[in-house]
């Protein structure tokens, strides 16, 4: 992999990852639509290594309060919102490993995110409360990690997924997305830690080194940059902006289909 490949994939995965916009729909459509080859799977851990590092610099102050309470009412909602994607991946695995080689999946699950964007952004503005750390409940909790569980199928996006159904069920938009995003941290140390073994037994090459850390860097760059222009979009109510996009290349992403 030539490090220009290696910024050009990080930007990608920094960007759809915390974007709403699914970045293994993104990844599905480059490979199989564009023909860009695979990365491979020890540039898959790096970039994941480096949105990680991107969302504990987002959200540092969060993420040091838990680590010095580790055991306080937020570590369980975070738990209870990590279980049905857990479960989602260890008995789905077969019938999401055949989504990834559709693109006719890919299609219609951008239109889905698009449909769960305009849904949670009308429910917050119908709201007029929004519950914050101290109102969310276990069941809020539940099911907004069921709504990420959805979002292991490519073109359904984790972050537009899981924001929308913390919208849906009142929670305040700012701390919608900050859950999400907090909630997207034992996702990500899970997809690399799976992947993680396989990369130490294989080992890293030298002639490798650079452009896995180019990518790992440029994912954490723009994951942050990511992060940052979700949680402005969303105090402003802006989220069918993306809307339009998922079903725009959703439509894009059909139409193709069809045509062959």
């Amino acid at each position: 992999m030539s490090a220009l490949a290696a910024v050009l994939l990080g930007m990608l995965q920094g960007l759809t990852e915390f974007l709403p916009v699914s970045s293994s729909g993104h990844l599905v459509i480059a490979e199989q639509l564009l023909g860009v080859p695979a990365s491979g799977l020890t540039f898959e851990v790096m970039v994941h290594i480096g949105t990680l590092a991107a969302v504990l610099v987002a959200f540092w102050p969060d993420v040091a309060a838990l680590l010095r309470r580790p055991w306080q009412r937020l570590t369980g909602l975070l738990v209870l919102g990590t279980v049905p994607a857990a479960l989602a991946g260890v008995f789905l695995e077969p019938l999401v490993e055949r989504a990834f080689q559709s693109l006719a999946t890919v299609g219609l699950g951008l239109l889905a995110t698009g449909v769960l964007l305009v849904l949670g952004e009308t429910a917050s503005r119908r709201a007029w409360w929004g519950k914050k750390a101290d109102g969310i409940t276990a069941l809020d909790a539940v099911l907004v990690g069921v709504m990420q569980a959805i979002a292991i199928l490519p073109g359904i996006s984790r972050s537009g997924s899981t924001i929308a159904g913390g919208l849906l069920r009142g929670l305040d938009r700012e701390y919608a997305a900050r859950f999400s995003f907090l909630l997207s941290i034992p996702a990500i140390l899970g997809a690399a830690a799976l992947e993680g073994w396989d990369v130490v037994r294989a080992g890293v090459g030298g002639a490798l080194a650079v452009p896995y850390l180019l990518g790992s860097v440029t994912a954490a760059l723009f994951g942050y940059l990511a992060i940052t222009l979700v949680m402005a979009v969303v105090r402003e109510g802006r989220l069918t902006w993306f809307a339009y996009y998922c079903w725009g290349l959703g439509a894009l992403v059909l139409g193709s289909q069809l045509l062959r």
